[in-house]
């Protein structure tokens, strides 16, 4: 467990073992960055959720566990976990920044999931410059618009921001986890309660898949979740639907 110590005033440092060390004012960015609030549009989407749901894939709390698992050891957070970690090591050089985010903007098996992180992208990307402006980061969103995957823009923001990579990607997978759950708590339905069980139970695979986020180089990316991109595919002529995925 962090440990959070420090004299009035004085921000505190949250140190990990791995001894990287976080801010209270970076953690308040991160905070912010992975809210509810933040208004990229993240609670319109339920990445194949909802046409699980109406196949019989998904009938309880532990459907919805196991799915997400799979999202964050083999599907999509698996690539998106190793693009976030490129792009915040890249910043500094153009071109090794615009090569992760042409990579970013690519790789996404169905209509529906691309549409998921280019508009999350896009959106976070107009947002954080609002907010959080810094010239550099500008200056990487103006050279690809429209075009960021979330996870590569939001790597890019923290790189440039100087937030830690190891918080910037458990922060980054936590949300999408959490998005994720709360689709799942409307669609199955589940109650409340039954949501927070199956955030804590995710803990464990948000912190292993950052850690592959962080040790796995782009040339050995790739998902393997064939059945949720059936389902993804699916939802695109699902007739009556409440997601965009």
């Amino acid at each position: 467990m962090a440990s959070i110590t420090a004299p009035r005033h004085t921000p505190t440092r949250i140190t990990m073992a791995t001894t990287i060390t976080t801010t209270e004012i970076d953690l308040g960015r991160l905070l912010a960055w992975t809210s509810p609030a933040y208004p990229i549009g993240g609670f319109s989407y339920s990445h194949g959720i909802e046409m699980a749901v109406e196949e019989g894939a998904l009938r309880n709390r532990a459907d919805l566990v196991g799915y997400i698992e799979a999202v964050l050891a083999d599907g999509a957070a698996s690539v998106d976990g190793p693009l976030l970690a490129a792009a915040h090591r890249a910043v500094g050089d153009d071109a090794a920044l615009d090569a992760v985010a042409a990579l970013g903007a690519a790789f996404r098996g169905t209509a529906e999931t691309a549409l998921e992180s280019l508009q999350q992208g896009d959106s976070f990307a107009r947002i954080t410059q609002s907010a959080w402006p810094q010239d550099g980061f500008a200056a990487f969103v103006a050279r690809h618009p429209g075009r960021l995957a979330h996870a590569v823009v939001f790597g890019a923001a923290a790189g440039f921001a100087g937030l830690p990579l190891r918080a910037s990607a458990y922060a980054y997978l936590s949300g999408f986890v959490a998005n994720l759950v709360s689709a799942g708590v409307r669609l199955i339905p589940l109650g409340q309660t039954d949501g927070q069980i199956a955030t804590a139970a995710l803990v464990a695979a948000v912190t292993r898949a950052t850690d592959a986020a962080l040790a796995t180089p782009l040339e050995d990316i790739g998902s393997a979740t064939p059945m949720l991109d059936l389902f993804s595919m699916a939802h695109e002529t699902q007739y009556t639907r409440l997601f965009r995925s």
